[in-house]
């Protein structure tokens, strides 16, 4: 597990590089500047400050739930894995409404693939992740997990 954390990591660092490359060392292909011409940047206190908010909650209620499944408090991990899954359903819906008001493409150069690969695999991991705990959700209120056995939790929480 702690392999696929790492390759993850390096992943995700590896378009985050590409792209901090670029806007801090503009060539003359894009017009020596960040964004390049012609693109209109979304404003980072909108949707995009937004959808981190919405990230930091969804970990902090999946602590919540790994703490309440330890104290046997049932109904709180059910709770607490159900808005998880809102939150992630939120975030995956912000994004799309995020794409479809962007006034870029995959085709604008740098600065549209390296923002459209980055979080088009960010919004691909979410959605995988939600998919991952609902799958424990739905495994928690079927009573297949307890305070004892609960692996899947931590995986689906490590994830």
């Amino acid at each position: 597990m702690l392999l696929f954390i790492v390759s993850e990591v390096l992943f995700f660092f590896a378009f985050f590089w590409a792209f901090f490359h670029r806007s801090l060392a503009p060539t003359q292909e894009i017009g020596l500047n960040w964004p390049p011409s012609g693109i209109s940047s979304f404003n980072p206190f909108q949707i995009p400050l937004l959808n981190t908010v919405i990230l930091l909650s969804s970990g902090v209620t999946v602590t919540w739930a790994h703490h309440s499944i330890i104290e046997k408090n049932f109904t709180e991990t059910k709770n607490s894995l159900f808005l998880t899954i809102f939150l992630g359903l939120y975030f995956t819906a912000l994004q799309a409404i995020e794409y479809i008001e962007a006034s870029f493409t995959l085709a604008d150069r740098v600065y549209g693939s390296t923002f459209y690969v980055a979080t088009g695999f960010h919004g691909l991991h979410v959605i995988i992740g939600t998919l991952f705990i609902l799958t424990i959700s739905l495994r928690h209120v079927s009573s297949q997990i307890s305070d004892k056995h609960h692996f899947g939790l931590e995986a689906s929480i490590w994830y």
